[in-house]
């Protein structure tokens, strides 16, 4: 299920906003090419909405789309036994998105986000006080809907993300740099070559323009 402790160790919107824009910019710095990257992020998704999204290769994925409202996550796990995929009649399991608020309506429309393919979903107006998740009959099992599989990296520790990147990347990673990204700090040439001597910020900028990632001079 979506666990207490998943829920409780998520950011509130504003910050795991940040986050998102955090991943994706490391992502892009040590992954130039797109189809190999984890964390992606669209500051300009449309208008009033931003939207990010992990992709592991595998076939798991998570979206969540920030919007005036707040933030909603849907994830999918195609291991899960809760995919809908393992299901006798293909559907998203009961519950996950029967109580998804009026808020986050369009969410469930959105053919970009692949709602059929859902294993869990989450969410957070503005006004509410913590994460909610649906009234769900979970099955058996330590995470079955795969939501603390596909969100550990989503809890705003920079150790965490350089523990994953230099397994990832096979390659050491400067806790310092991805300190300063996970700050916000402006991205600097400086930074970008700490993660990767192969890239510059010049080639960088489309990706930080899409991000709405904070840009520096040198």
């Amino acid at each position: 299920m979506v666990q207490k402790e998943i829920l409780a160790s998520l950011p509130d919107v504003e910050s795991l906003k940040g986050l998102c824009q955090s991943l994706a910019m490391l992502d892009a710095i040590l992954s130039p090419d797109w189809q190999y990257r984890y964390f992606s992020f669209n500051s300009k998704w449309s208008a009033g909405k931003m939207m990010a999204s992990m992709r592991n290769g595998c076939g798991d994925d998570y979206f969540i789309l920030f919007n005036s409202s707040g933030a909603i996550i849907k994830g999918f796990a195609h291991e899960s036994p809760m995919s809908p995929y393992a299901q006798p009649v293909s559907t998203v399991w009961r519950g996950v998105l029967d109580s998804v608020p009026d808020e986050f309506r369009d969410f469930l429309t959105e053919p970009a986000f692949s709602i059929e393919a859902t294993t869990f979903c989450i969410w957070r107006r503005y006004a509410d006080s913590s994460w909610q998740v649906g009234d769900i009959d979970y099955p058996e099992g330590d995470d079955p809907d795969s939501s603390a599989e596909l969100l550990w990296l989503l809890d705003g520790n920079p150790a965490t993300y350089q523990e994953f990147a230099a397994d990832y990347f096979e390659k050491d990673i400067p806790l310092s740099a991805v300190q300063h990204i996970y700050e916000h700090k402006p991205l600097t040439e400086s930074i970008v070559a700490q993660l990767n001597a192969e890239v510059s910020k010049v080639e960088l900028q489309e990706d930080i323009d899409e991000i709405g990632y904070p840009d520096g001079e040198s």
